[in-house]
């Protein structure tokens, strides 16, 4: 092993820590994880790549030391001493040494820039880099989305987390001719999916995080079994992303659509000339399935009067722990640029009550302010969440809206959501109505992750999320005529919903609306 630059690299690292067991076990570690990787395909010809923290608990995890494997080199017969070794900020403090012909110069993995935005922006303790087929072919079923969504399959409950019912959804981007060059693309797909442990890069591989080496290779298992599953099931016209996995639709020219439409499948434009319906719906939620007073006077209201009782039984928990910590940190935007109705959270030295005092001070001024903030609408979802379980909130819809959804679905339809709600408050709506689990019609969610509901690239991301050929094959109804005009300029069908209670239009809107969704 060869110390760096005479060791200058070191800086506060003790010799202790370098030459300790944690470091020999974690070197060991490595080896034999990229044995078994390597049986699996996953880090075959010299590809993929494992990096760990050595855990030392007198030190902070940012601080702890890295491993990482080298690259270009066989992975299944690395030995312990042919790691890296680098600093919590990622400079080289020990690198190993030369091996004679045919071995070529050790080199750091080409994946440290990556790996480093992983234990950089998400803490991790632990980051695998796979080449796994699965993780290939995921990616190109579909060439044109930008996620990989999975639903109602146990292996899903591996995934930290996720349940059962819960949609997965693992961002998709990019490859590029080296390595380094995905680090920017991989660190905004971090920033877009807050939930996300993954991404997957398009015909190349995946790269999963995870706070401990196990937790890293757990979920790098499930995500291998859930490619595997999907691509499975594609293979047998099977349908993955929906809760019923049921039969592909395909249409002459245009996946996704059956060409043998029946009669429920067909409407009849204004010439009386019978049309096929739409490839994909996206439906907005207020206004358009369910009454604004449902979410104005009793989803607001139980959130907000629930704010404290929740916090306080779930303080210690670490979804709790982590909407918190948004909320801190949304907070301290807010009170830079002077928002009013901020007001400073304390140190968790102030204790629990002082703590939970300011943040329920912060998130009923964020609910009277009806703000679309990524912080209050995951406690919300949470909040209700306990609501729903409890039997104290129950989802509403209008009451065609049921029937509509099963016969687009029964027609090859696929229907989407898209919501300034989190997309576990989507889910927990229409899977608590009177009229059953309605989500078993549905195909996916989408939230403002994908950009604010009136602008024109939020809807451009959703075309090319759902890989139509063209964005007019997608029909959005809502009732905001802005999110309306919205649609149209991205190219997508619009219709705006007439319900009770809904603002009133401009004159001249130029737009088709609907009081019920048999009309479609």
């Amino acid at each position: 092993m060869a110390i760096v630059n005479g060791g200058s690299e070191m800086g506060s690292v003790s010799q202790a820590y370098l030459d300790g067991q944690a470091m020999k076990e974690a070197r060991s570690l490595i080896s034999e994880l990229c044995r078994q990787f390597y049986s699996l395909g996953w880090v075959s010809g010299t590809g993929g790549s494992i990096t760990m923290k050595v855990h030392d608990s007198s030190i902070a995890k940012p601080q702890q030391l890295i491993l990482m494997s080298p690259s270009g080199v066989q992975k299944e017969r690395m030995e312990p001493e042919d790691m890296y070794v680098l600093s919590g900020d990622g400079d080289i403090i020990s690198s190993p040494s030369p091996k004679p012909y045919p071995h070529k110069p050790p080199k750091c993995s080409d994946c440290a820039p990556l790996f480093m935005k992983a234990y950089h922006m998400r803490n991790a303790g632990a980051v695998i880099h796979s080449h796994g087929i699965e993780s290939c072919l995921a990616t190109m079923i579909d060439p044109h989305s930008k996620e990989f969504c999975i639903t109602h399959m146990e292996m899903i409950k591996g995934i930290q987390g996720h349940g059962y019912y819960d949609e997965l959804v693992i961002p998709i981007i990019e490859n590029t001719a080296y390595e380094n060059e995905l680090t920017d693309s991989l660190a905004k797909a971090i920033v877009a999916y807050p939930k996300t442990t993954a991404v997957l890069v398009r015909n190349h591989g995946i790269y999963v995080w995870g706070d401990s080496w196990i937790s890293a290779k757990t979920q790098a298992e499930c995500y291998h079994y859930l490619f595997d599953a999907a691509i499975k099931l594609h293979q047998l016209g099977f349908d993955w992303s929906t809760p019923d996995h049921g039969p592909i639709q395909s249409v002459k020219g245009v996946p996704g659509v059956d060409c043998n439409l029946s009669k429920k499948a067909r409407t009849m434009d204004s010439n009386c000339n019978v049309k096929p319906l739409p490839r994909c719906i996206v439906l907005d939620i207020e206004g358009t399935t369910t009454p604004i007073s449902f979410v104005t006077d009793v989803l607001f209201p139980y959130a907000q009067n629930n704010v404290g009782r929740h916090l306080s039984a779930t303080y210690a928990s670490a979804e709790t722990q982590e909407d918190m910590k948004l909320l801190r940190s949304q907070v301290e935007d807010d009170l830079k640029q002077g928002v009013i109705g901020a007001v400073p959270i304390p140190s968790e030295d102030a204790g629990k009550e002082e703590v939970i005092a300011a943040l329920v001070a912060n998130v009923e001024a964020m609910i009277k302010a009806d703000r679309k903030i990524a912080a209050l609408k995951q406690l919300q979802g949470h909040i209700w969440r306990t609501g729903f379980e409890n039997n104290e909130l129950k989802g509403i819809v209008f009451d065609d809206v049921a029937e509509a959804l099963e016969k687009w679905h029964a027609s090859g339809v696929k229907v989407y959501i898209y919501s300034s709600g989190s997309r576990l408050a989507q889910r927990l709506l229409f899977g608590n109505t009177k009229f059953g689990d309605l989500r078993k019609y549905l195909s996916g969610y989408f939230d403002t992750a994908v950009g604010n509901k009136r602008e024109k690239r939020s809807y451009v991301e959703i075309t090319e999320t759902l890989g139509v050929d063209k964005p007019s094959e997608i029909l959005f109804l809502t009732d905001i005529y802005q999110e309306a005009i919205a649609a149209k300029a991205a190219g997508l069908e619009a219709i705006i919903s007439i319900r009770p209670g809904n603002s009133p239009l401009p004159e001249n809107h130029g737009f088709k609306t609907i009081n019920s969704f048999s009309e479609i």
